[in-house]
């Protein structure tokens, strides 16, 4: 399991990797523009009050636009997981059924030549 969790993440990043060197930034298509946070202005008691109110409302817009970006990604990236999941079983079955079939072949080569060995008087 851990084998199987460390390609997971290796063929992620991997994936990651490439897409963000080929295509550019990831970004969050289905929230918007990201909002522009304010400049601030505390020279007077009302420039500070209404900086107060900008960054009150930038908060705001910022924690939503986080929250949907981190939902976003959080999909797109299961889906990318449970592709490569599932490209990565096909394999491990492949690569099993060799093991054992290469396994079965040696177990069977030992018997033959042990029991041959026997009826032929050889020690082993």
């Amino acid at each position: 399991m851990k084998t199987t969790f460390a390609i997971c993440a290796a063929a992620s990043l991997m994936l990651f990797g490439a897409s963000a060197h080929a295509e550019g930034l990831w970004t969050a298509a289905g929230c918007g523009a990201e909002p522009s946070a304010p400049t601030l202005d505390v020279s007077s008691v009302d420039r500070y009050n209404a900086s107060v109110d900008k960054a009150a409302s930038y908060e705001k817009a910022a924690r939503t636009y986080n929250a949907c970006v981190a939902k976003e990604a959080t999909r797109q990236q299961t889906v990318i997981s449970n592709e490569a999941k599932t490209k990565m079983e096909h394999i491990q079955e492949g690569s099993s059924a060799v093991q054992k079939r290469i396994a079965a072949n040696f177990s069977k080569f030992t018997t033959q030549l042990k029991t041959a060995g026997a009826k032929l008087g050889k020690a082993h």
